[in-house]
């Protein structure tokens, strides 16, 4: 019995991680199929304007990625289910085992017990006794007896139900797997078919080659602008530490204490639009058309619908609020030693020092009328000087 302990110690440890990873997968799974269909939505308003196919192919670039991630979810799934259905096997096949010896051993009681019913009773073995020391021994004895063949019956009793149990709950793993696997079917069909849709925009757009290559060196030209003014900012920030040499910012206990809190929240803090798919990823990015041509982005690009309303993604102070144009608005909030930058603002709703808290609204996003009411936030996220991935600190469920 104590091998049977054992195993449902680690039973019971090994469900908790299991429930808590499946558990995990399916949220991020609804938040990609969340995702998806408000990409459709978006893709919806760019097929209105026949010219602002590149938006669109953003955006199905943006659907196949989250597509994509829900089949990793579901092979992650089925892969978890596999090693639980592994476990299960074995924990019953070696319940069955103790259900075994707990039954020979039960019927050995019992036939000891019948062969011996009638070569003395109760009464007579304990008054046979020599002394009252004797026959308290003896009455001890024929308690204990009783209560380990009354306990011997109840493990068997036991063991039996959680055999079944365990069974019950492996042919619930079996039907789990079953339904993840005809999902993981259906969204692998669905990501031919979002893939052929990519082509098609593609050849589509491989004939406008000269336009794209135009708007590119445009994006470039802001994006180049819109680092400079960051990195005036990050100078004048460092001109206030008390040492003229110093390339790190000098922080007040406050400052620290924010820093920490911002580091702590990594992975966790709140999206800046309350709706949006990333279509601009962060670091160097192969164009999606012009073969040889890398993308630099600084942050991500958010794309979202039409005046929609930015918050800050965590508490901080208002460093600079500026303008590029063709870059419009750009918020930076101070956290610590940490920068947020909000970029592509047609209304901005502070000014430099003011404290903002946590989902604050601070701006409204700018809508390009002329470009198929395309929305998109440009955010990035510094420390310092040095430049971060604003998906490794934004939640992965938006909330």
């Amino acid at each position: 019995m104590l091998r049977y302990s054992v195993l449902l110690c680690f039973l019971f440890s090994f469900c908790c991680v299991f429930a808590q990873s499946r558990q995990e997968l399916e949220r991020q799974k609804i938040q990609n199929e969340k995702d998806i269909i408000y990409t459709n939505e978006l893709i919806a308003k760019t097929e209105k304007n026949k010219k602002d196919s590149y938006s669109k192919l953003l955006l199905i670039n943006s659907k196949i990625k989250s597509r994509e991630k829900i089949i990793s979810d579901i092979n992650n799934e089925i892969q978890i289910i596999e090693y639980k259905i592994t476990d299960q096997q074995e924990l019953i096949s070696n319940l069955e085992k103790d259900y075994e010896e707990l039954k020979q051993e039960y019927a050995k009681i019992i036939t000891h017990y019948y062969k011996n019913r009638n070569k003395y009773s109760r009464m007579m073995f304990i008054l046979a006794s020599d002394n009252v020391n004797v026959a308290f021994k003896r009455i001890k004895y024929l308690q204990q007896y009783s209560n380990y063949r009354t306990l011997q019956a109840k493990q068997l009793l036991q063991t039996k139900l959680e055999i079944e149990k365990q069974l019950s709950e492996l042919k619930s793993l079996h039907s789990d797997k079953e339904n993840l696997l005809s999902e993981h079917r259906t969204e692998t069909d669905e990501l031919k078919r979002e893939k052929s849709d990519q082509n098609v925009m593609i050849l589509q757009l491989d004939k406008q080659k000269t336009e794209l290559k135009k708007k590119l060196d445009e994006q470039v030209q802001l994006a180049n602008k819109l680092q400079s003014e960051i990195e005036k900012v990050i100078a004048e920030e460092l001109k206030k530490s008390k040492k003229a040499d110093m390339k790190v910012f000098q922080l007040t206990p406050e400052e620290k204490k924010l820093a920490d809190n911002f580091i702590s929240n990594k992975s966790k803090l709140p999206w800046p639009t309350e709706r949006g798919v990333i279509t601009g990823f962060f670091g160097e990015n192969p164009h999606p058309v012009l073969k040889g041509v890398f993308i630099r982005n600084d942050g991500i690009d958010i794309s979202t619908t039409e005046d929609s309303y930015i918050r800050s993604v965590f508490d901080g102070d208002v460093t600079r609020v500026f303008v590029i144009p063709g870059a419009h608005k750009t918020v930076i909030i101070r956290h610590g030693n940490y920068l947020s930058v909000y970029s592509n603002l047609s209304e901005v709703f502070v000014k430099q020092g003011d404290k903002v808290k946590t989902k604050q609204t601070i701006g409204k996003i700018f809508t390009d009328r002329e470009d198929g009411n395309k929305s998109v936030l440009q955010f990035q996220i510094w420390k310092e000087n040095q430049k971060l991935n604003p998906q490794d600190w934004l939640a992965r469920i938006k909330n």
